[in-house]
């Protein structure tokens, strides 16, 4: 943490560019641990800081880790295409200071999501090296049989892959449902997985990364939550 001038700590935290941060401040929009600012030029301890901001509060974080439960027909893009970015499931604030998503969930494959504008963070959680288990719930067209969830377990060949690719575990929960634990992180895995050992796939959520659990964060479909240190130790699996 640091001392910091108001105008640059608001910058920082997604409130805007330095001259409209200035005009927030002037407006007397802005509160420094309660107290009503009025200089931009006053620097600010960021070491327990809590800004209101347009009648909210806002704790300073020099970076957000954030854990969404992404609904269907939303894009993991900062320029989606066909359907509406995820980030328009979050305030505004998070556009500004860049978060991003860390790797991607198809348009129509809902459940766990992480954003960040960390780029240390992002890397190492999307690196295809660190083998982080992900949990998905997968609804088949099919129903669910022994000799299909062998064939997942034991590995099937996609195309433009040079080895078979196996799910960690497979186990069936439904008539037409499996639980996969994938760790490669391919382009459509799952999908693509449950086509070429025969079935397909209806719908799809991730409903864990490594030990973080959808439902221990307790996120109803679009909702999303900071994510704290005791969380984030959880994603090494």
């Amino acid at each position: 943490m640091s001392r910091q001038t108001l105008d640059r700590i608001l910058q920082s935290q997604g409130f805007g560019s330095r001259k409209w941060c200035r005009e927030l401040i002037a407006d007397g929009q802005v509160f420094v641990n309660g107290t009503g600012a009025t200089d931009f030029r006053a620097t600010v301890d960021t070491e327990g800081l809590v800004l209101r901001v347009f009648d909210e509060d806002w704790p300073y974080r020099e970076h957000v880790y954030i854990a969404l439960n992404k609904p269907s027909n939303y894009e993991c893009s900062r320029k989606p295409s066909h359907h509406p970015g995820v980030l328009s499931l979050l305030p505004e604030q998070f556009s500004w200071r860049d978060v991003q998503p860390v790797g991607r969930l198809d348009h129509d494959t809902t459940g766990l999501l992480l954003l960040s504008d960390d780029g240390t963070f992002i890397h190492a959680q999307s690196s295809p090296k660190r083998h982080v288990p992900k949990l998905y719930l997968a609804t088949t067209a099919e129903p669910v049989n022994a000799p299909l969830v062998e064939r997942l377990l034991s590995g099937v060949q996609l195309h433009d892959e040079p080895a078979p690719l196996a799910a960690r575990t497979c186990r069936q929960v439904g008539p037409n449902e499996l639980e996969i634990v994938l760790e490669q992180g391919k382009y459509h895995q799952v999908k693509r997985m449950l086509a070429a050992a025969g079935n397909h796939c209806a719908a799809l959520q991730r409903t864990a990364i490594g030990g973080l659990t959808l439902d221990a964060l307790g996120l109803e479909e679009g909702d999303w939550c900071y994510l704290e240190s005791a969380e984030l130790a959880l994603l090494a699996g």
